[in-house]
């Protein structure tokens, strides 16, 4: 009888620790999912909504000083050709990683348009490399100026991606195109915009506005065109008298350099390649 009570004994011990064991085993796991959790969560960037970006408007070129060649801008950098009625604009360029880590707080865009050399209205579209505090942030982007810009939801976009964007002119309205062309996505819009002057067209890497000019995110550099980023037909521009790549435009090319309101510089175009079409944009200050 004795023996009988400890074989049980026994056995109930054995029973609660295999249970025991068990309740570890799944505890450990629950435990390890709500760490992993709460990591990826505070790894992931915010939701980025259109009403999110609107505040970070791609405004015409504020000017610095005019210099030989073209100009110092207070939140441009690139290249401007200037004429009459266009009614074309392509460009390329690979999305720049920011280093969110060196400059937080702080944005960058990169985009082809018309207009806002020396009037109000910019008709463009690009996407923005952006520091919310240090996360980074990418996004593409349409956007009327002085209307905001537009979130282009269904064409996400990260460091490194080949984008491939247009701006045209029908006679009526303007047409936006962009396209991440290592993803295939792509979103167009159109829209009439009264009072615009079509006297301009321009590849830019822009410190974004919100009131006043924003802090340049450290983007590095930011290739654009054909031969950086091997997207034939970019950068090339239409108007009432020439069609071809940026050198086409002669003496109405403007290269511009990003100078703030004291004097420090923070973005620096490359010249021209051989071929007219490519350049590359270097960050030096936020």
């Amino acid at each position: 009888m004795k023996n009988r009570t400890f074989c049980q004994t026994i056995r109930s011990f054995q029973e609660n620790a295999k249970k025991a064991t068990a309740y570890k085993s799944v505890f450990s796991a629950v435990l390890a999912l709500l760490i992993l959790t709460a990591f990826s969560s505070a790894q992931t960037s915010p939701t980025l909504t259109t009403a999110a970006i609107t505040p970070r408007q791609h405004a015409p070129m504020r000017m610095h000083r005019l210099v030989p060649g073209g100009a110092e801008s207070e939140n441009w950098s690139g290249y401007v050709v200037t004429g009459s009625a266009f009614t074309d604009a392509k460009a390329s360029w690979h999305v720049p990683e920011v280093n969110c880590s060196k400059t937080p707080n702080t944005y960058s865009a990169f985009w082809v348009g018309f207009d806002g050399w020396t009037n109000g209205t910019v008709e463009q579209n690009g996407t923005d490399s952006d520091c919310s505090g240090t996360t980074p942030q990418y996004f593409a982007w349409y956007e009327f100026f002085p209307a905001g810009p537009v979130l282009i939801a269904d064409v996400p976009v990260s460091p490194g991606d080949v984008m491939s964007a247009e701006v045209s002119y029908n006679g009526s309205e303007f047409t936006l195109y962009i396209k991440n062309e290592t993803t295939g996505k792509s979103h167009t819009r159109s829209k009439a915009v009264p009072g615009a002057q079509r006297s301009s067209a321009e590849w830019i890497a822009e410190a974004p506005g919100s009131g006043g000019i924003l802090p340049l995110a450290d983007f590095g550099k930011a290739n654009f065109g054909d031969d950086k980023t091997g997207i034939g037909g970019t950068n090339y521009a239409i108007d009432s008298s020439t069609s071809g790549p940026i050198s086409a435009f002669g003496s109405s090319i403007k290269e511009v350099t990003m100078v703030s309101s004291k004097n420090v510089v923070e973005a620096v175009p490359t010249s021209l390649t051989k071929d007219g079409t490519s350049f590359t944009v270097a960050w030096k200050s936020e």
